[in-house]
């Protein structure tokens, strides 16, 4: 299985730990985040790993030979939706896509992989009680979603809180049938709506991969859900890197 893992952007929000290192650099535990996220995933079962990068992708060619790797040359005028497709070629067989400033278990990892879903979403079912001292990333700014027999209905920041099933961790698996779903309506999408605005990005360029799947659940896709309950955490900011230093555990 191979995993498809998000990582051009700088982390501006991070300053200023990301001021001259790629935002999954950060050092929880003495670890970098993106080596948590290889650990879990390995011992969940991925094998093969194709980084997108962009701000310093020099430093991780270096440090991961073992990668496959898709410059995202555009990255400070894109985002992690654009950014994604820059691997497009390699959504031929299975994969798992990541986010690359976040931390997750093995077993949460495994269980996605074991899924025989099209599409499915790793989904914190105990997200909230982390956000309780996140005043520069508040529950708002979550990727909430809702759900009702096993499958997701909605991923939008607009949920309420007191109405969310979880957060999406940003790990996801794709089958060859579910990335065919992803690449069509990605493409579609791009086709009506590149530069010009597209659900709350300003411009298509600028949208978020969970606008995508907001509006390929409204075509009638349907997205199943695999949970964690904890043992996640999202470093956006330095307050969440503080946060994430005191809370990981590692599991």
């Amino acid at each position: 299985m191979k995993a498809i893992l998000i990582g051009a952007g700088r982390g501006i929000r991070l300053m200023p730990t990301t001021a001259d290192a790629p935002k999954c650099y950060a050092e929880v535990l003495g670890k970098r985040i993106l080596d948590w996220i290889l650990d879990a995933m390995r011992e969940g079962g991925v094998d093969e790993f194709c980084f997108i990068g962009g701000y310093r992708i020099d430093a991780i060619q270096r440090d991961y030979p073992q990668f496959e790797f898709r410059l995202n040359d555009d990255w400070p005028n894109n985002n992690i939706l654009a950014s994604l497709m820059y691997a497009e070629d390699a959504m031929d067989e299975p994969f798992l896509v990541s986010y690359t400033d976040v931390l997750f278990t093995a077993p949460a990892v495994a269980d996605v992989v074991a899924s025989d879903a099209d599409i499915t979403l790793m989904v914190d079912t105990e997200w909230l009680p982390r956000y309780a001292h996140r005043s520069q990333h508040p529950p708002s700014d979550a990727e909430k979603v809702t759900a009702q027999g096993g499958v997701v209905t909605c991923v939008h920041r607009d949920i309420d809180p007191g109405e969310a099933y979880g957060e999406y961790t940003g790990v996801a698996k794709f089958s060859v049938d579910g990335a065919k779903l992803l690449r069509e309506h990605y493409h579609r999408c791009r086709a009506e709506f590149a530069g010009k605005p597209y659900r709350e990005a300003k411009v298509f360029e600028k949208a978020y991969l969970i606008h995508l799947y907001q509006d390929m659940i409204e075509r009638g896709v349907p997205m199943a859900h695999v949970d964690t309950p904890g043992g996640y955490w999202e470093i956006d900011t330095q307050q969440d890197f503080e946060l994430a230093r005191a809370g990981w555990k590692g599991w």
